[in-house]
């Protein structure tokens, strides 16, 4: 075997990168539904809030349309308890619970897909990823918009969204892959939106979560990206199963121009 080639061996052959977006990350499933269509399945998964979320089920087992039913039992008023402001409005107790009930799997070593989880160190004010040990807690992080949910403790520090410094977490595996492919929720769209204090939150939030994906684009051998991700609310759970179709419709379409161009 070339030398060189050994030496310039990647761990992994292929990686998938799942952006955040609320129930807008529905559309990772559908997307990874068409691509396992077409025989594609990832080697390691790096996600981020709800890309986290469908990137800890599909890694522990659970098959896109699995994840669609269970996206379905989620929703902002279920999975919340209001609070007296302390750090946030809302508790994730709930969230909390249903992760464990969930997941099989309770730390990252048992899952069948290497995985892995960003957060925000809001204490130091940086970007961290989990790879290894308890898995629950982590994604909890990641699922944490500052102001609206209180920051989770781990091991004595404060994490919130790992969106806030990396909304699209490609740069995380992209060394360790062949190839990359990234799903994108969150495209920058300046939509109309209502008029209330969680939608004008969430629109500030995506703003500035949006604009931090640029450099993680540009990183993708393949970028997925469904524009019409626009037309939906973060929290609109009872749109769930339309953007899981419309998921996977933007994936089969982009995987058929792709091999017509290859047949070309």
């Amino acid at each position: 075997m070339d030398l060189i080639n050994l030496f310039n061996r990647k761990p992994y052959k292929i990686g998938i990168a799942l952006s955040g977006g609320g129930v807008k990350g529905l559309c990772h499933a559908g997307v990874l539904k068409a691509l396992e269509e077409v025989g594609i399945k990832p080697d390691i998964i790096s996600g981020v809030s709800a890309g986290s979320l469908v990137g800890a089920l599909y890694s522990d087992g659970y098959t896109p349309d699995e994840i669609a039913v269970c996206f379905e039992e989620i929703s902002f008023r279920n999975m919340t308890k209001i609070r007296i402001p302390h750090g946030g409005f809302f508790k994730t107790d709930i969230f909390q619970d249903f992760l464990f009930k969930t997941l099989r799997a309770k730390t990252f070593e048992e899952l069948a897909i290497p995985l892995r989880v960003v957060t925000t160190d809001l204490d130091r004010g940086r970007s961290v990823t989990f790879k290894s040990g308890q898995l629950i807690d982590p994604i909890v992080a990641s699922c944490t918009v500052p102001v609206l949910f209180s920051p989770k403790m781990i091991n004595g520090v404060h994490y919130v969204d790992g969106g806030v410094f990396k909304n699209f977490p490609v740069s995380t595996i992209r060394e360790d892959c062949d190839k990359v492919i990234g799903i994108n929720a969150s495209p920058l769209v300046a939509d109309e939106y209502k008029q209330s204090i969680i939608n004008v939150a969430m629109r500030s939030y995506n703003f500035m979560f949006k604009a931090n994906i640029m450099h993680d684009k540009e990183l993708c051998d393949l970028l997925i990206e469904p524009v019409d991700m626009g037309n939906y609310d973060t929290f609109g759970i009872d749109k769930g199963r339309e953007i899981f179709e419309l998921g996977y419709r933007c994936a089969k379409q982009m995987l058929a121009t792709k091999l017509m161009t290859k047949l070309g």
